[in-house]
C-alpha cells in the first residue's frame, strides 16, 4: 500500500451543521486513525465548518522494528538529528494538497481551510502548509516537529503562506516528541514565516496526548481564523 491511496480508506468526517463555509482537515499520529479525532473535533465543533480525519495508508515503519501501521511517512528516530524519509515526506505532502484541491472543488476556498495535525500528523501539515502554493487560513499543529527543516528557507520560497496563523501546542512532559523539539520547531517556525502570527502553547505535565484545555485552545483558533461569513 503505497502511493496516492489517501481516498481509501475514505476520511472520517464531521459534516457541518448548517452550510460548510471553511474547513479543517487534521492528520492523525503513528499507527492511529482518523476517527478518534473526528469524535473530538465533534466535541468543538463550529456550525459552519466541515472536519476531515483522513487515515494514513500502512507501511513497514522503521522506528518500530519494521512492524506495518498507518504512518504517512516512515521514520527513522524522533531527535532532530534523525535521518528522514525525504521522498515519503515530500509524496505524502502532495497528497494532502491533492485533498486542499479536493476540497475547493467541493466550493470551499483554501483560506477557508486550516491544515492541522497530532505528532507526524502535524508535522506533514506544517511542512505540507510551508511548500504549498494554495493560501490555507492556518495550522494546528500538536505535539510535533518539522519534517526536512534544513531544507528551508528554501523549500517555501514559493509558498503561499508567509503570513499564515500558527498554533503549535506541546505537552511539557512528552516522552517521545520532546518538548524542546517543539520549542526549536516555534523558533524555526518564526524565521520562515510572520512570527507575529506563531502561538507556542505548553501545557504542564501533559505527556505525547491531547487535553481538554489544549482543544479548547484550538476550538478557539479555529473560530477565529474560521469565522462565520454573512451569507450562510
Amino acid at each position: 500500500m503505497c502511493g496516492n491511496n489517501m481516498s481509501a480508506p475514505l476520511p472520517a468526517i464531521v459534516p457541518a451543521t448548517r452550510k460548510a463555509t471553511a474547513a479543517v482537515i487534521f492528520l492523525h499520529g503513528l499507527g492511529d486513525t482518523g476517527h478518534g479525532w473526528a469524535e473530538a473535533f465533534a466535541g468543538i465543533r463550529t456550525p459552519h465548518v466541515k472536519y476531515i480525519c483522513p487515515h494514513a495508508p500502512t507501511m513497514p515503519v522503521s522506528l518500530n522494528m519494521r512492524m506495518s501501521m498507518p504512518s504517512w511517512f516512515d521514520i527513522y528516530g524522533l531527535s532532530p538529528e534523525a535521518d528522514e524519509d525525504e521522498a515519503g515526506i515530500k509524496r505524502a505532502s502532495e497528497n494532502v494538497k491533492a485533498l486542499i484541491d479536493q476540497e475547493v472543488r467541493n466550493g470551499i476556498p483554501s483560506h477557508r481551510i486550516i491544515l492541522g495535525g497530532f505528532s507526524q500528523g502535524g508535522a506533514l501539515s506544517l511542512y505540507t502548509a510551508l511548500t504549498a502554493q494554495q493560501k490555507l487560513a492556518g495550522v494546528v499543529a500538536l505535539s510535533c516537529w518539522l519534517p526536512l527543516r534544513k531544507s528551508f528557507p528554501q523549500a517555501s520560497a514559493n509558498s503561499a503562506n508567509k503570513d499564515m496563523h500558527v498554533l503549535q501546542c506541546h505537552g511539557d512532559a512528552d516522552p517521545l516528541v520532546p518538548f524542546i523539539f517543539g520549542a526549536q520547531t516555534a523558533e524555526k517556525m518564526k524565521s520562515l514565516i510572520n512570527p507575529a502570527n506563531i502561538t507556542f502553547k505548553s501545557y504542564r505535565g501533559l505527556p505525547h496526548s491531547a487535553c481538554p484545555e489544549e482543544m479548547i485552545d484550538v476550538k478557539r483558533f479555529i473560530e477565529k481564523q474560521l469565522p462565520a461569513v454573512s451569507d450562510e
